[in-house]
């Protein structure tokens, strides 16, 4: 009898304990965002809003641009046209007087889309515009102007070609025309190739408007809320109405002949 009753009274207290409902855990949170991961080594086309020329740049000056191509990720753009780029010189090298080119260095800081939000990053140069006369180091990202030899050797040139007519001239009349010839080429050149020694060859010059192409060195990442641009106001490139690049260096006026006495 005593063993039926212990029996009945857990009988009842298991089917107490099971009439308790367990307590219900906190639902987990389900975040509802996406992310865009914009991956190392993509390649962004920019055009420039500012010029850059060796003659005036300091290490530390700001360079500004802006994209000019859609960049997409799963379909979705996340670095429309028109976002703004910030970038700075590191490095600035003027060309010389008897040799060595033009050159600066270009850093990329900073991404700033349409509708405010920004990214800090890093990117280096890796393509130039193919109209632009500098080169591009691609393994320093170094950009150089053009070399000027052929230039200097043409002023030369026509320099000694000028003092050689005025020479024979000079010389016939003093019945040796011959001999003028050679003194005045001679002077000319000696004239001209004093001038080329003292004059710096051409800067490393990237004008309003020209195409750069940049990499990026580290990821970027955006979440789906920070990628409307319904709210960002429309406007003009600033590229749009830029002369493009200067052009080569072959077309530029080149160094003047040195004046020679006669």
């Amino acid at each position: 009898m005593r063993t039926l009753v212990l029996f009945s009274l857990a009988a009842v207290t298991l089917a107490a304990q099971q009439a308790v409902p367990e307590k219900e855990k906190p639902a987990e949170k389900v975040s509802d965002s996406k992310n865009f991961l914009v991956d190392v080594g993509t390649r962004i086309p920019l055009s420039l809003i500012n010029s850059v020329s060796t003659k005036n740049a300091v290490p530390g000056d700001r360079v500004y641009l802006e994209t000019v191509f859609p960049i997409l990720v799963g379909n979705r753009i996340v670095i429309p046209p028109g976002s703004y780029v910030a970038g700075t010189i590191t490095e600035v090298k003027r060309p010389g007087k008897m040799k060595g080119r033009g050159e600066f260095h270009l850093r990329f800081d900073s991404l700033t889309l349409p509708n405010g939000i920004t990214r800090d990053f890093r990117a280096r140069v890796t393509g130039l515009d193919g109209r632009a006369s500098e080169e591009l180091d691609h393994k320093e990202g170094t950009i150089r102007s053009e070399g000027n030899k052929a230039g200097d050797v043409r002023t030369i040139g026509e320099t000694a070609a000028a003092g050689a007519g005025i020479g024979a001239l000079a010389g016939s009349v003093a019945k040796a025309p011959g001999m003028g010839a050679a003194i005045g080429a001679g002077a000319a050149a000696a004239a001209a190739l004093v001038g080329v020694m003292f004059t710096r060859g051409p800067e490393a010059v990237l004008a309003k408007g020209t195409t750069i192409e940049m990499v990026l060195d580290r990821q970027v990442n955006f979440e789906e809320a920070e990628l409307d641009f319904s709210s960002a106001t429309p406007r003009r490139s600033a590229s749009s109405d830029a002369g493009g690049p200067l052009p080569s260096v072959k077309n530029q006026p080149q160094r003047r002949p040195a004046s020679f006495p006669f």
